[in-house]
């Protein structure tokens, strides 16, 4: 009966663990299925019914393209450095926030074209305001966790959440959106359409991480079976060897009893 405890603990803790196993398994999956999934020739579907404000990111639409909607901010224009062109040049993206809802509402980076490494914001003129409609194919923002050389400049090293938040007065979705064509303007000031090829490599240990985490979990799953199995042996043992100090007390005092009696009689 004391061993109740034992079981009911260890039965929590194995299952708890084969369970974490199991969903960092199917995150793996989840992953690899939308590394393999092509929907950059899908038709557009509304931003909004991909992503809320305050939702993450659905690897599911990871190139997904979508209709945009909104207000441009911008004053807060900025470059994302190292996007090289198909023919090898090194060059960066020009990226300007868009409001989505109203001017207080959240916005979405939108990476309206791309420009050789060199390029500044005076090159390029007035950037675009008022409201604007694009159409591109949306993307989990980045976070590699390279530094900004230079947080002063204009110029990011990648696409990032919380780099661009410093410079707009308004929330930032977790997405971005990569223009599937540049506007007449930004064609006239040199920008080049920016393409999904640009976009930096995806860390081979991304999906990894998952199942290096299932097999951490199933494993701490085998020690706490492990520990479960010994607790239980140990105790058994211990009240087997008890047992047999019981039996053997009992055994003792058999002869001396008998001895006893064999005294009493031989005195009658």
């Amino acid at each position: 009966m004391r061993l109740w405890g034992a079981h009911v603990l260890g039965v929590l803790a194995v299952a708890i663990a084969v369970g974490m196993g199991v969903w960092q398994y199917d995150a793996y999956n989840a992953r690899r299925a939308a590394e393999q999934r092509d929907l950059t020739g899908a038709a557009p579907v509304p931003f909004a019914s991909v992503l809320g404000p305050d939702s993450p990111f659905p690897s599911k639409d990871v190139g997904r393209p979508v209709t945009l909607e909104g207000t441009w901010i911008g004053d807060a224009t900025v470059f994302v450095d190292g996007r090289e062109s198909d023919d090898g040049r090194e060059g960066m993206w020009v990226v300007t926030p868009m409001n989505v809802g109203g001017a207080s509402a959240p916005a979405v980076p939108v990476v309206r074209g791309w420009v050789p490494e060199g390029t500044t914001l005076a090159h390029l003129g007035a950037a675009p305001s008022g409201e604007g409609r694009v159409t591109g194919w949306v993307q989990p923002t980045e976070g590699t966790g390279q530094s900004d050389p230079d947080p002063t400049d204009d110029i990011l090293p990648q696409l990032r959440t919380a780099d661009l938040v410093q410079r707009v007065d308004v929330d930032l979705y977790g997405a971005y959106v990569v223009a599937d064509a540049v506007a007449p303007a930004d064609r006239a000031a040199g920008l080049d359409g920016a393409t999904l090829d640009q976009l930096p490599p995806a860390s081979r240990f991304t999906g990894l991480r998952n199942i290096l985490y299932a097999i951490e979990w199933w494993v701490f799953a085998a020690f706490a079976a492990f520990i479960w199995w010994r607790y239980v042996r140990d105790a058994l043992r211990d009240d087997d060897e008890d047992d047999e100090a019981e039996d053997d007390e009992g055994e003792d005092d058999e002869p001396a009893a008998s001895a006893a009696d064999d005294a009493v009689g031989s005195a009658t």
